[in-house]
This record gives C-alpha cells, sequence and structure tokens, in this order.
C-alpha cells in the first residue's frame, strides 16, 4: 500500500507530542512521588495514577508508531487499532478497580470514568477509519492525542493538588 501523504505530513505533530508526553508522564512520577503517602491511603487513587501514566504513554505510543518511516496509513490504522484495544482494556480495569474509591460521590466519576473516555474512544474511532481510508481518521487520532494529553494534565492536578484537601 501507498504511503499516506497525510500521515506523512503530520511527523512534526508526531514529535512533538511524543516530547510533550513524556515530559508530562515525567510529572506525573514527580506528582505521585511527592504525595505517594497520601496516595497509597486513598481508595482508588493509586488506580487513577496509572490510568494517567497509561494516558500519556498512549500519546507516545502513538506517536513513535506515527513516525515510523515510509508505512501506509492502513499499517498505521492496525498499529493503532492493537494499542487502543489493549490500552483501553488496561485503563477500563483500572477505572473498575478505581471506583470503589469514588465512595458513591457522583463528583468524581467524571476523573475516574468519563476523562479516560476522551484517550481511548478517538482512538478507536481513528484507527477503524484509518483501516477503512477515511480522510477523517487522523483528526480522531489527534482528537484521541488531546483527550489523553487534557485527561492526564487534570487527573495530574488531583494527584499533586486535590488529595491534599
Amino acid at each position: 500500500m501507498p504511503i499516506a501523504a497525510g500521515l506523512a505530513a503530520w511527523g512534526d505533530f508526531f514529535a512533538a507530542t511524543a516530547g510533550a508526553s513524556a515530559a508530562l508522564a515525567g510529572l506525573v512520577f514527580v506528582a505521585i512521588s511527592i504525595n505517594i503517602e497520601k496516595i497509597l491511603h486513598l481508595d482508588g487513587v493509586p488506580n487513577l495514577g496509572m490510568v494517567t501514566l497509561l494516558l500519556l504513554g498512549g500519546v507516545l505510543v502513538v506517536s513513535m508508531f506515527g513516525l515510523i518511516p515510509e508505512q501506509s496509513d492502513h499499517a498505521f490504522g492496525i498499529e493503532l487499532l492493537v494499542q487502543s484495544v489493549i490500552w483501553s482494556a488496561a485503563i477500563a480495569a483500572l477505572v473498575r478497580k478505581s471506583l470503589p474509591g469514588t465512595g458513591g460521590s457522583a463528583a468524581r466519576y467524571p476523573s475516574r470514568v468519563v476523562l479516560p473516555l476522551f484517550g481511548t474512544v478517538p482512538y478507536l474511532v481513528g484507527a477503524i477509519l484509518l483501516i477503512a481510508g477515511s480522510d477523517a481518521a487522523m483528526y480522531w487520532v489527534f482528537a484521541g492525542m488531546l483527550g489523553a494529553i487534557v485527561a492526564g494534565v487534570m487527573n495530574a492536578w488531583i494527584l499533586l493538588v486535590e488529595i491534599l484537601r
């Protein structure tokens, strides 16, 4: 299959997101280490930390796949689909384990349940559209990366500041 002109045009974006997501993941490690005792004593919060790292790590992995030279959009779609299924399953399992820590509080559900969806579902849609050859596919991949970074930053704030309140 030919190389997708569209995929090649996203190279600079993938390089930028690889660096940004790796830096953010490092900051999450710092946030977790600063508050490790509090995090370990709050039900579900260690799982929230791992979800956050997986969301940011997912952006890094997608970026790395996107930077593979001379690959077709179909090949990238297959890579993205496999990665997305694995990441989504792992995140869903961690989210499920973290829910008892919400104490039934609806206010805590968005960070535990809704935010991770923004960093997982668009990848799945983008992967399917890439495999199908749709021109809209890369915008879904972008939405997944943006969703994962926003969710990761919001969760990092919770891990660093909000758990101390």
